[in-house]
């Protein structure tokens, strides 16, 4: 069977959302097994932040050396893996050193599938890095709402996680074992060497930007959307849950079918729409007299956010003064950063100030996002296309 090389660029990431977001619909279980407070499984869980941290900072040339499709196999197989293991930890410092070596394979996989989608891109003359993060979105949505089905049922957190290990490495492994390394762009091959370490320059500044400004609204609507229902409309949970279904449901659906705009309008021209649109959902979750209102306000801020950083990424990668794996790990650095610090940051304005104001500060941040877009991200697509070759069947053909 022939399997299309984006297709299992796809799969990688909906298997790691799968992986992540099996263990997250266990937590309570996991707090409980380890008897930690709410602040001490949040220390704990920041061990998956630091190793990928330190992946995305120094994982790059080792990245370019295995290539994609070995690397895809750890990176991909490995934390599903991992998280099997995590329920039958006895201590939480045990649960913290399995989330770091997570981490660590986390960060090398946001290299390894963005590099390989932009490398596919400039090959086919195609664009698939929406769709691509959209299965992530796609796949943490899936098995959030299966979770919650499974934990009903009774069965076991070990029991899950591993049924979710065991799918992964057989159906993720075949999938990956037929992969192909695609070629290095001819951008690639006149880019500058010897970068051992990957930090933001000043010409990646504006990305990293733009990025903040998508994982700023992202880390608010998940975290903060159901809490902002409750605490200012006091409405019944399942009316208050909607808004992170639409949030999600929305960032998903317009990673999913943003690329055939992309190409037809460019990307500073969707960026900039986007962020508009942010900052408006923003300012109505801000200002709402109402909760549809602010359910309107957090569908916007979904479909705001949704396709802003994979634009963003897919820019990094093709700048020319460093290695596209080095600056795609570097601007991967602002979204670890933002991701897990910027959620906390916003729940102390909520308690200093009030919630409504989390969502007021974003403004700010975003328009900034929306200004670097004006001049950071092109408005074409970057290479002359080439044709693909025909896949081989298997790795050697």
């Amino acid at each position: 069977m022939t399997i299309a090389p984006q297709h299992r660029i796809y799969a990688c990431f909906f298997f790691f959302a799968v992986a992540t977001g099996a263990l997250m619909s266990r937590l309570p279980e996991l707090q409980t097994h380890l008897g930690v407070s709410e602040g001490q499984l949040g220390l704990t869980m920041i061990g998956m932040a630091i190793g990928s941290l330190i992946s995305l900072t120094a994982g790059a040339p080792l990245v370019e050396k295995l290539g994609f499709r070995t690397t895809a196999f750890f990176t991909t197989l490995g934390p599903a893996i991992l998280f099997a293991i995590i329920p039958w930890l006895p201590a939480a410092p045990a649960v913290f050193a399995v989330l770091l070596m997570v981490g660590l394979l986390a960060g090398a996989l946001e290299i390894n599938l963005n590099v390989e989608i932009d490398r596919l891109e400039t090959l086919t003359g195609k664009r698939y890095m929406n769709r691509a993060h959209g299965f992530w979105s796609v796949g943490f949505f899936f098995t959030a709402l299966f979770g919650a089905v499974i934990r009903q049922s009774g069965l076991s957190a070990g029991l899950h996680l591993a049924l979710v290990a065991a799918i992964i490495v057989l159906v993720g492994g075949y999938l990956i074992y037929g992969a192909t390394n695609t070629p290095r762009t001819a951008r690639s091959q006149t880019e500058a060497a010897g970068h051992r370490f990957a930090f933001p320059n000043l010409g990646l500044l504006p990305l990293c930007l733009i990025g903040f400004a998508a994982f700023l609204v992202e880390g608010a609507g998940i975290d903060w959307s159901a809490i902002y229902m409750r605490d200012v409309f006091a409405v019944e949970p399942i009316v208050g849950g909607m808004s992170l279904t639409l949030f999600a449901f929305f960032m998903a659906l317009l990673r999913l079918t943003a690329d055939p705009f992309v190409t037809r309008f460019g990307p500073r021209n969707v960026a900039m729409i986007m962020l508009g649109s942010a900052s408006l959902g923003a300012l109505l979750v801000g200002s709402a007299p109402g909760p549809e209102l602010a359910l309107a306000g957090f569908a916007l801020m979904g479909a705001g956010c949704s396709a802003v950083y994979p634009l963003a990424v897919s820019a990094a990668a093709q700048r020319t003064d460093r290695p596209a794996a080095v600056n795609v790990a570097a601007i991967g650095q602002v979204s670890v950063v933002v991701f897990f610090l910027a959620p906390p940051l916003l729940g102390f304005v909520a308690e200093w100030i009030n919630i409504r104001s989390s969502y007021l500060v974003c403004l700010p941040l975003l328009l900034a996002g929306l200004w670097a877009s004006s001049f950071a991200l092109g408005t074409k697509k970057v290479e002359t296309p080439m044709h693909m070759p025909p896949e081989p069947l298997g790795p050697n053909g």
